[in-house]
């Protein structure tokens, strides 16, 4: 990256040429020679990630925590801290992706300022040295909080009215290839977090979270503590529709038909990962099937005629014959009819990444938690295509594009939930 990125302001034809971030001094509350992850590493690239924030407008929210963080002197008061931090950073990020707070100089629809906000987080609590004793569990768990706050998952909460839909949205990743990555489907979800809509007689109700590109984030159970609680039998406010959405393939939206129970491990954003099963969940009543079959209303989503982007039901398996996984010569594709009896998973239409994992979680917890009645699959949504030049964040046709994608995002998950028993 060179050592000044030009940021393209959309509608404004003209670019804020913008260096690398000044070097400065870290409070004495934390030690910047602690070790972080490898994805929190990625802040000091080539002046990218703080320029987004900035760009963002989300730099008071970053000092806020990091101000706040020395001041605690307590292991309460630092709980109180992250989780209110926590929240105030995604509720800012989807009042102003929602058009509803007016702040910095880059569009609406950007996700990236939110994700580099909560991984400069992440990473202040990871170094930070109270005054206080903190044990490595306290730590982690005030990192959790955080995170499950800075995600949306701490604050799902639906009417009592209408039809309750559950979306997920994802992380930017890739970005050892590409620092300047967004993620429609973390874009998404920003920009459906407590929305209503009117469908004739019916109002959809939806609330959104996003989760982490990390095998280790899923291990931990986020998927199926951001699902669990809204899918539990007698719960006043359950959810009636559950939808995972992540960026898939360029020019296309595409619907999952058949999500497997096996991780190929190719790398996160942490790069780590090692080709398995997909390991159970924690505390929470599940069975594990190779593969479970998508249950949302995917002919009305086809139905809706959503543009510009044609949608299509995507019915194609991998599998390896029994008793004959992991040799990767043993595995067969097919796009019809579906997985074979005795077989095993080795991908489902959408691969073996995290986002069918998503899916296979979600569903595999839905099936445990006997919610028979609540539709639930994955959605993969046209991937974006980045400026030319490698030192131009965005530009007017970028955002459109964004734009566009997300916007038949909104379309579909809306046309589901119409159409949700």
């Amino acid at each position: 990256m060179n050592a000044r990125i030009l940021l393209a302001i959309a509608g404004l034809g003209a670019s804020l040429v913008v260096g690398p971030a000044p070097a400065q001094a870290a409070p004495e509350c934390f030690d910047r020679a602690a070790p972080t992850t490898y994805e929190e590493s990625r802040i000091e690239t080539g002046g990218v990630p703080s320029t987004l924030v900035t760009a963002g407008g989300f730099d008071p929210l970053v000092d806020e925590l990091t101000a706040g963080l020395c001041r605690a002197r307590s292991l309460d008061a630092a709980r109180h801290l992250v989780r209110q931090r926590g929240d105030l950073l995604w509720r800012t990020a989807v009042e102003r992706a929602q058009g509803r707070r007016v702040m910095g100089t880059i569009e609406r629809y950007d996700d990236r300022p939110l994700y580099w906000s909560r991984l400069i987080g992440t990473r202040d609590l990871r170094q930070w040295r109270p005054a206080f004793g903190l044990s490595e569990p306290g730590r982690q768990q005030l990192i959790k909080t955080f995170e499950y706050a800075s995600r949306g998952i701490s604050s799902v909460d639906f009417p009592r009215s209408g039809t309750r839909v559950l979306v997920s949205g994802f992380d930017p990743y890739q970005l050892n290839n590409e620092i300047r990555r967004s993620n429609p489907s973390g874009a998404s979800a920003l920009q459906l977090d407590g929305v209503s809509v009117r469908v004739g007689e019916a109002t959809v109700r939806i609330q959104a979270v996003s989760f982490p590109v990390t095998w280790s984030g899923f291990d931990a159970g986020i998927v199926e503590d951001a699902f669990g609680p809204v899918l539990r039998r007698g719960a006043a406010r359950r959810a009636d529709l559950i939808v995972t959405i992540s960026q898939g393939l360029r020019g296309e939206m595409t619907i999952e038909q058949w999500a497997g129970a096996w991780r190929g491990g190719s790398p996160d954003n942490n790069n780590e990962g090692t080709p398995q099963p997909v390991p159970p969940a924690a505390g929470w009543p599940q069975i594990s099937p190779e593969f479970i079959e998508t249950t949302l209303p995917y002919q009305q989503m086809i139905d809706a005629r959503t543009t510009p982007w044609p949608v299509r039901l995507n019915p194609r398996i991998c599998e390896w014959p029994a008793g004959t996984r992991p040799d990767p010569a043993k595995v067969i594709c097919r796009d019809t009819g579906g997985p074979t009896p005795g077989s095993q998973a080795q991908s489902g239409g959408g691969g073996n990444y995290l986002s069918n994992e998503s899916m296979y979680r979600s569903n595999r917890l839905r099936i445990g938690m006997q919610a028979w009645d609540v539709p639930g699959g994955h959605l993969h949504i046209s991937a974006l295509v980045y400026p030319e030049d490698p030192a131009v964040l965005t530009s007017p046709e970028f955002e459109a594009d964004r734009k566009a994608v997300v916007d038949q995002t909104i379309a579909l998950v809306t046309a589901a939930g119409a159409a949700a028993p």
